[in-house]
């Protein structure tokens, strides 16, 4: 079945790429391909069967097709008359006695009835005969329901294929049984969606469904493309679209029925009963489902395990079902009734499991019950203790409708709505806030209601100032107390530190200082880290630093925790400290098992904290994931951070026009509702951008924009950043006088005592400002502040200026070695305009141009160690995930340490180091 190869479009299969390259190859080398597509019920086998058939009939192969059908088996030879119907004018090229044997078999000629031998042979004289002209190849979709007629003369066309031009491609549902010889056939086990391709397939056919709500159902069908396009159409629009809550277990629509429910339906009733109840139980544990049935149930499983329905194991016990659909279906079968008997019954089993027990009391329960609703509420703190955010608004919003008093529905429907904000849920929270307001529309405001109506506010068209005052207006006004062991007010608390942060105006602090002060006995240790050293650190941070440093130790695995002390560690440059807890929790929010605002600030951490390391592409990369995040879920008020990494990276790397686009976006979204703190970002980037490319002019008003000369702004911690570029800038155009104030303004801080980058900063600025000799001793103690490697950035910034101070002082070979190790920097992080900057400098005193290239091979420590872990055999993946980088940024490192060491290959490291080592 040779052909010639043409240009095609691109299949619209998703995620079927590889398995379509697959079966190509296998179809087009060989004239005698005979394949078997296998796989489940739903898994796409029909699909690929007609991409396939369209790629061969582009490609002059002419393609007969027929599919199985159940009402046909016992219809003789139905399949072949599919097959043969469109080659009947050409039955002439056959002699009289197979032409009329195959008519009669195919139904349009009249007879006795003729042997199958003789109708399998005339079948095979005709299809080698039409091969001549054009090749062909025979299509057979659900091959085991194809009348055993057909499939007797197929198997024998089959094994005579060899050099016939004609090619056999068939598909047939694994496990099924069939008459036709499959072990004539090469298979293909066609294998589910992977959740990437499953997420693209269900937006392609449903766009407008909420991510929550697509995470679900791949989940649910775990890869069967049936499934994730037919298990939404069962969803009525608002649990589409997460207005409304999805069921537990999923309702099938006609398709999926007819697929699973029918085989569920011809078991016995004890079999169903005892499948509705593992179903319901969704652990798999036999003994629960034992003691809930209150019989031994082995020999009642017996049916459907041997339908493959179910498998079940006796050591330890276990049931399990063989594609989730099918218990789905279990469900679907069982009446109202059926299920609440059988939630109850599991209830009654599960005295030692209060979250369990909870879900199936309130799936139980018919009306109004405030003590189930009592422990649903628990089991939503459960939830929520151990990062389950979604599980948890499910059993508080159960609780809800199960309240009978008014007060209670709403304070319960308040509190799952703050929940779902804060976890990044918005449309659930918005329609949950609703439904309190509607429940008891003259009641006093929650801590919980007023904290997601900011988080929805600043997410919309509304603004800081708004937010901000209905928060302080519900913390001021409520019966709390002032108790530091009540959760609705220091998660209102925390919020509130978030909208102080983006309005960037000291007096929005005020109340939540107050309020602070007001707690009783004393505020949790981490509202407190988080206010000194998120709200005016260069004034307040460094008497947290202790209690940071022990959060740090205990970060442990909530993601609420992690992401607070992520921010927490900011700006005292503690990021690195709690790397490997916030790609905990981007390693789980990839997988959709944590809330997508954790996930989302877990990136931001991270993004921040690979700019400051040096690492831009990898920060660039996780900027753009967590973009793409914040588009997906609808978080606007999160991008301007993201946008603020990659600009900065723009700005340092000479991607001005991009700078100055990510900027005035971040701009256009934070002017209008007073997100003066976030604005601040771009003044940043913008005096950072300005620098680079020589215009001191343009960044000094950038810089004074971001905070007065000789004051280092107060609750505008983002200040700290432009210290160095509005002192430099004020130099290079003559402002000596404000490049003085600022410089000791930033020394009568407590700047310096934060972290060793702000010390480096610190000095440098110190030492830009003091004339003569005497500086030189002050970039001394810049640089020593912080170890060789890290912020690197920053550190090449300091070298740079300390080269040019020395040059100006006529000290042309220090000037040179720190102009050299400004310019290595540079150029390993592509930070183009200040490369050049450091090259004007060495030219100027008198240096080559090729001095950098071929005068320096010190490794920096990160080289250091990624040298010696390549040395001692590892992988780049082995490494990257030792170090918590990409492959791809270990890869950048090895290039650029072969170079320093001279050196052009892996094997040649364990020399060169030792080399190194003895310089």
């Amino acid at each position: 079945m040779n052909h010639p190869r043409h240009a095609r479009p691109p299949s619209r299969l998703i995620g079927r790429s590889q398995d379509l390259a697959a079966l190509r190859s296998r179809l087009t080398g060989t004239a005698d391909a005979a394949l078997l597509l296998s796989g489940e019920a739903g898994a796409g086998k029909t699909a690929l069967l007609d991409a396939l058939a369209a790629e061969l009939g582009q490609d002059g192969v002419r393609v007969l097709r027929a599919s199985g059908a159940q009402f046909e088996t016992d219809i003789g030879y139905s399949g072949l008359n599919q097959l043969l119907m469109p080659l009947l004018d050409s039955l002439d090229r056959l002699d009289e006695g197979h032409r009329d044997a195959l008519r009669v078999a195919v139904g349009v000629g009249g007879g006795p009835p003729p042997s199958r031998l003789l109708i399998s042979t005339a079948v095979l004289l005709l299809l080698r005969s039409m091969a001549e002209d054009h090749p062909l190849c025979l299509v057979v979709d659900d091959l085991p329901w194809l009348d055993r007629a057909t499939l007797s003369v197929l198997g024998f066309v089959v094994r005579r294929l060899a050099g016939s031009r004609v090619g056999f491609l068939a598909a047939a549902r694994t496990g099924t049984d069939s008459f036709f010889e499959t072990g004539l056939l090469t298979e293909y086990r066609v294998q589910p969606l992977d959740d990437t391709s499953s997420a693209a397939l269900v937006a392609r056919a449903h766009p407008a469904m909420a991510p929550t709500v697509r995470r679900r159902i791949v989940a649910e069908a775990r890869g069967n493309p049936l499934a994730l396009v037919e298990l939404p159409a069962a969803l009525d629009r608002d649990q589409r679209e997460a207005r409304r809550a999805v069921p537990a277990v999923l309702p099938l629509g006609e398709r999926l029925q007819a697929l699973f429910a029918a085989r569920v339906g011809a078991l016995p009733a004890p079999t169903r009963e005892l499948l509705l109840l593992a179903a319901l139980d969704g652990t798999g544990d036999l003994a629960t489902v034992e003691a809930a049935a209150g019989r031994a149930v082995l020999d009642d499983l017996a049916p459907a395990e041997r339908d493959r329905l179910v498998r079940v194991s006796a050591f330890p016990q276990h049931l399990s079902f063989a594609h989730p659909l099918i218990g789905a279906a279990v469900v679907t079968r069982a009446t109202a009734a059926d299920r609440r008997r059988a939630h109850q019954a599991l209830a009654g089993v599960l005295g030692d499991r209060p979250e369990r027990r909870a879900h199936h009391l309130g799936e139980a329960t018919a009306h109004p019950d405030e003590t189930v609703a009592l422990r649903l509420e628990e089991a939503a703190r459960l939830r929520l203790g151990r990062g389950d955010a979604f599980g948890a608004v499910a059993a508080l919003t159960r609780a809800a409708e199960l309240s009978p008093d008014a007060a209670d529905v709403a304070r319960r429907l308040a509190e799952a709505a703050y929940i779902g904000a804060d976890s990044g849920d918005l449309s659930a929270a918005s329609r949950l806030l609703a439904g309190a307001r509607q429940a008891d529309p003259g009641g006093r405001r929650s801590l919980h209601a007023a904290a997601a109506s900011a988080f929805l506010l600043i997410n919309g068209e509304g603004d800081i100032g708004t937010a901000h005052r209905l928060l302080v207006g519900a913390i001021e006004t409520g019966d709390h107390h002032y108790d530091a062991s009540d959760g609705a007010l220091v998660d209102a608390l925390f919020t509130l530190t978030m909208l102080c942060w983006y309005g960037g105006d000291p007096l929005l602090w005020r109340p939540l200082l107050r309020a602070l002060d007001r707690l009783t006995p004393a505020p949790p240790d981490l509202l407190w880290v988080c206010v000194q050293t998120f709200g005016d650190p260069a004034r307040t941070g460094p008497a947290a630093l202790p209690r940071l440093d022990a959060l740090l130790d205990d970060i442990g695995s909530d993601a609420a925790r992690t992401v607070r002390i992520g921010t927490c560690s900011l700006y005292p440059d503690r990021l690195a400290d709690s790397r490997r807890a916030s790609y905990r929790l981007v390693e789980q929010g990839r997988a959709g098992a944590t809330p997508a605002r954790r996930h989302i600030a877990a990136l931001i951490h991270l993004a921040q904290d690979h700019y400051d390391a040096g690492l831009w592409d990898e920060a660039t990369d996780l900027a753009d994931e967590g973009t793409s995040l914040c588009e997906e879920h609808n978080h606007r008020y999160f991008t301007g951070k993201f946008q603020y990494v990659r600009a900065l990276v723009a700005a340092a790397t000479g991607d001005t026009e991009t700078a100055a686009r990510l900027a005035e976006d971040i701009v256009r979204w934070a002017a209008p509702r007073g997100a003066h703190g976030l604005r601040a970002l771009a003044d940043h980037v913008r005096g950072l951008a300005a620098l680079g490319r020589g215009d001191a002019e343009t960044a000094w008003h950038h810089a004074r924009a971001l905070t007065p000369p000789g004051t280092l702004a107060p609750y505008l911690p983002q200040a700290m950043a432009g210290t160095l570029d509005l002192v430099e800038a004020a130099v290079r155009t003559g402002r000596h006088a404000e490049a003085a104030a600022h410089a000791r303004a930033v020394r009568e801080s407590a700047m310096a005592d934060l972290s060793p980058r702000l010390r480096l900063l610190a000095l440098a600025c110190e030492a830009l400002t003091t004339p003569g000799d005497a500086a030189l001793p002050l970039f001394d103690r810049a640089l020593a502040a912080v170890e060789p490697g890290r912020w690197p950035f920053d550190t090449a910034r300091v070298h740079l200026l300390y080269g040019e101070r020395l040059r100006r002082r006529r000290a042309a070979k220090e000037a040179r070695d720190h102009l050299l190790t400004a310019l290595d920097t540079f150029e390993e992080l592509g930070a183009r305009p200040w490369a050049d900057r450091a090259r004007t400098e060495l030219r100027a005193g008198g240096a080559g141009a090729g001095t950098a290239a071929s005068g320096r091979t010190a490794l920096t420590p990160q080289e250091r160690q990624i040298a010696t872990l390549a040395a001692s055999g590892l992988t780049n993946k082995q490494i990257a995930e030792r170090l918590f980088l990409s492959h791809r940024t270990i890869g950048t490192h090895l290039y650029q340490l072969y170079r320093k060491l001279g050196i052009s290959s892996r094997t040649a490291l364990r020399d060169a180091l030792d080399l190194e080592n003895v310089r």
